[in-house]
């Protein structure tokens, strides 16, 4: 069985090839790799965001996360549909009527160099580790399953994967991602319906009975009102649900690069809702496979690994079938290219963008500077991922949304502050507030555990921005400056 996934990727790994050679065969410049030219339709751009926002860290986590903490997750992906509302019509106007590349140019006409620059870096951080760990899951569960046997080692497996997306990445960027990711995530979600076949056909289900499984199942409790100390608690989920959405989608470059890719705001914003939208029922059929999964291993006695992320990587690969086995393979490595192709994409453009300035460059040595730090940040990509295997952590995507709340939290508040508040700061202070913030916040953390007995969930987003607001209006300065809308105002 093992012998089949080498050839999945073979050609799967072509057909992105010769997308690329397509995508790029016209246009393989800056405002390509950048922008795709803002010519991408905004269903497919929406299609591709599927993918995207899954990542193979949520096609094998969310079924795992089912027998600990039930179906509690959709309060989370709930409040995800109002965080998608807020990006589409408050962030995304302002992006387009900026004409940003890189939507930190917001923060250089509204504070300065150095506040644009912090919201990048902290940007790059975010997305380095959020997206390395996502991949190093993926591949973990690629190496066990076939490269292991053929005795080739980890750092090999990981230096290929990564080189392989590169090489259908260099040339054009988001004008390739675009169709690349649309493509697959329309495998991602075929091979998600047919495993969930599989696992209701192997239990003996027809259509009828999978849906009474999952509702009679002790596990599909989805609301949790009466336990307010619980991370599971409905508005913990709910609210971080939505700010974990404005930071992850809205103050993301990897997320709203794609989108202005648009022709226009409004294909923007129908892309965005859309998007959203189909969000909802794809998390809710990934918690139905995890409920799928429980039954069926209690009805063969099938004794589960402790650590949740292993769960449907077992059972697609001992109990499931050959098919179910070629559906997960195709399903994490659509999921996990998804993500890191446009991972590495967005990375690029804001160290060119943000960090570089390479508009100031002539065409040419443009392109030759971007291509030398799409180079770097695959390098770079490699050797996080070789960190994280060597801390390695259960439960990846509860630990990659709590990294985020540190790590986003400064440029929600950043954001929130510019967009709401007419006050100036002192530039050169801003980078001092925003790594007090999280610094803050992991202590506020503690002292409400061990003081108060309260469990902090998601909301520690909130108050990593909040402590990052305070800290803008410490440094503050005299005078009104930019309007919510990223124009300077006289200060006379």
């Amino acid at each position: 069985m093992g012998a089949s996934i080498p050839v999945i990727i073979a050609v799967y790994f072509a057909v992105l090839l010769l997308i690329s050679r397509i995508a790029s065969k016209k246009d393989g410049n800056n405002d390509a790799f950048f922008l795709g030219n803002k010519k991408s339709p905004w269903y497919v751009v929406a299609t591709g965001m599927l993918g995207d926002s899954v990542s193979g860290v949520t096609f094998v986590s969310v079924p795992g996360m089912v027998g600990q903490f039930d179906m509690t997750y959709m309060q989370m992906v709930l409040g995800f549909f109002p965080g998608y509302l807020i990006v589409a019509f408050v962030l995304l106007p302002l992006y387009y009527r900026l004409n940003l590349t890189s939507i930190y140019g917001y923060l250089e006409k509204r504070f300065g160099l150095r506040s644009y620059r912090t919201g990048a870096s902290f940007f790059i951080l975010s997305r380095i580790v959020g997206s390395a760990s996502k991949l190093y899951l993926v591949v973990l569960i690629l190496q066990a399953l076939v490269f292991d046997q053929w005795h080739i080692p980890f750092y090999a497996t990981v230096i290929v994967i990564v080189a392989l997306i590169w090489a259908y990445t260099h040339r054009s960027g988001m004008k390739t991602i675009v169709w690349t990711d649309a493509l697959q995530t329309l495998c991602l979600l075929a091979a998600l319906g047919l495993i969930i076949w599989q696992a209701a056909s192997k239990s003996g289900f027809d259509i009828p009975q999978v849906a009474d499984a999952v509702h009679s199942s002790k596990h599909s409790r989805i609301f949790v009102f009466d336990d307010w100390a619980s991370k599971q608690n409905f508005f913990k989920q709910f609210i971080g649900g939505i700010f974990i959405v404005i930071v992850m989608t809205g103050l993301d470059q990897n997320m709203m690069q794609k989108n202005l890719t648009c022709k226009t705001l409004k294909d923007a914003q129908k892309n965005m809702i859309s998007y959203g939208f189909g969000f909802i029922p794809m998390n809710y059929l990934f918690l139905s496979l995890g409920i799928l999964l429980l039954v069926f291993a209690a009805k063969y006695g099938i004794v589960l690994p402790e650590n949740p992320d292993q769960i449907l990587p077992m059972l697609a690969t001992e109990y499931l079938g050959t098919p179910a086995l070629i559906c997960f393979a195709i399903g994490i490595i659509a999921a996990s290219f998804s993500n890191a192709d446009s991972a590495l994409t967005s990375l690029t453009t804001s160290v060119c963008v943000d960090l570089l300035n390479v508009k100031k460059y002539e065409a040419r040595q443009a392109w030759k500077i971007r291509n030398k730090v799409h180079l770097f940040v695959c390098f770079l990509f490699v050797s996080v991922i070789f960190l994280i295997g060597h801390i390695n952590h259960s439960g990846i995507l509860d630990t990659i949304y709590k990294a985020a709340s540190y790590t986003y939290g400064p440029l929600l508040g950043l954001f929130f502050f510019g967009l709401f508040t007419r006050v100036n700061v002192k530039d050169k202070f801003v980078p001092l507030a925003c790594i007090t913030a999280p610094v803050v916040s992991y202590f506020l953390e503690y002292a409400l555990l061990h003081v108060c007995n309260y469990r902090v969930g998601y909301e520690i987003l909130l108050f990593n921005g909040l402590i990052t607001v305070l800290g803008l209006f410490f440094i503050s300065g005299k005078s009104k400056a930019a309007s919510f809308d990223g124009k300077r105002e006289s200060n006379s």
